[in-house]
């Protein structure tokens, strides 16, 4: 189907194609785009396992030089890091819209130029009418949407450091074997990892969060999926926790699926499976100077990578925010 072809036929449903598909995110965003009821899956590519089918009914994976990423209107990018630009670079202007699951455009990168940061609650307008739109990491998502309106809002003190503690369950290490992600090296156990404020998100968190001081400790949960935040914030000596929670209520007064400042404590079972964010915030008693902590979880294969893909698409489609998502 050649560009003019595309848009003559405005009754049809819009098309997607998934490039990088057996992968954990390649697999999650199949099975909400299948449930999508505005858009049409026309191929999933696998160079491993192409011809066979996927464990979604009467989807078969493709070999990705056998398809034409330019015959649908939206182009999803799930494959490893440092793959996805040489793809980007040869679309980029044709008649195809992409959304790069990869950190290969994301802020940092020294390749973003021209591609639209992809997270909805914070750039809504220029993703809807974007060509390139670089899906944020899992551990910046929640990151990002905790400390940004405060930062914002003057409720920051970033002459100190904010400290971020984050544990993702496994899945979030990718779908390639490993030793230390097999079964019997994880189970019952609990450690960091990417030791000395080293890990690769935390460009991504610096780009999105200018002049705020941080350091970023990644750990390894016990379990498949999920993401749980813990943050001290350094504030002035006037920020409660109250005003914080009023803070976010501002900033995501219509955004579907953000559950702010709901007075408890957060958990991996309010968001695993979902594409919601929930986000919390306590005071720390007799501790000055003032430090606030905030509590962010959500699903880093959900709103940390294909839910938040597919809250993309709906916006450069046109469509409402929310549809086909697990809000």
């Amino acid at each position: 189907m050649n560009n003019k072809d595309k848009r003559a036929n405005s009754s049809r449903k819009p098309t997607a194609g998934v490039v990088g598909a057996t992968g954990y995110t390649g697999q999650e965003l199949i099975g909400i785009l299948r449930g999508h009821e505005d858009v049409e899956v026309a191929f999933a590519t696998s160079r491993s396992e192409a011809g066979e089918e996927s464990a979604i009914a009467g989807l078969r994976f493709s070999d990705p030089e056998d398809v034409d990423p330019e015959a649908v209107d939206v182009l999803f990018l799930c494959l490893p890091h440092g793959l996805s630009a040489p793809w980007v670079e040869r679309l980029r202007g044709r008649d195809v819209r992409i959304i790069d699951l990869t950190a290969d455009h994301r802020p940092g990168s020294g390749r973003e130029e021209g591609v639209v940061y992809g997270l909805s609650e914070r750039n809504a307008e220029a993703i809807a009418t974007a060509d390139v739109v670089a899906n944020p990491g899992c551990y910046p998502t929640g990151v990002i949407l905790g400390l940004a309106p405060l930062l914002e809002a003057g409720l920051v003190d970033t002459a100190r450091r904010t400290i971020v503690n984050a544990a993702s369950g496994v899945t979030g290490a990718g779908r390639s074997p490993k030793k230390q992600l097999l079964f019997a090296e994880v189970s019952g156990d609990f450690k960091p990892y990417g030791l000395g404020n080293t890990h690769r998100h935390l460009r991504e968190m610096k780009a999105t969060l200018p002049g705020m001081p941080l350091i970023f400790q990644p750990h390894l949960l016990p379990v498949p999926r999920g993401i749980l935040e813990t943050i001290y914030v350094p504030v002035p000596k006037d920020v409660t926790a109250e005003r914080v929670r009023a803070t976010w209520s501002d900033a995501y007064r219509t955004s579907p699926g953000i559950r702010a400042g709901r007075a408890g404590a957060v958990s991996l079972a309010e968001v695993v499976g979902s594409d919601r964010v929930v986000l919390e915030v306590s005071e720390n008693e007799g501790e000055g100077p003032n430090v606030l902590t905030v509590m962010v979880a959500l699903d880093n294969l959900g709103k940390g990578a294909a839910g938040q893909a597919v809250q993309n698409m709906n916006l450069m489609l046109n469509f409402p925010e929310g549809r086909g998502l697990r809000c």
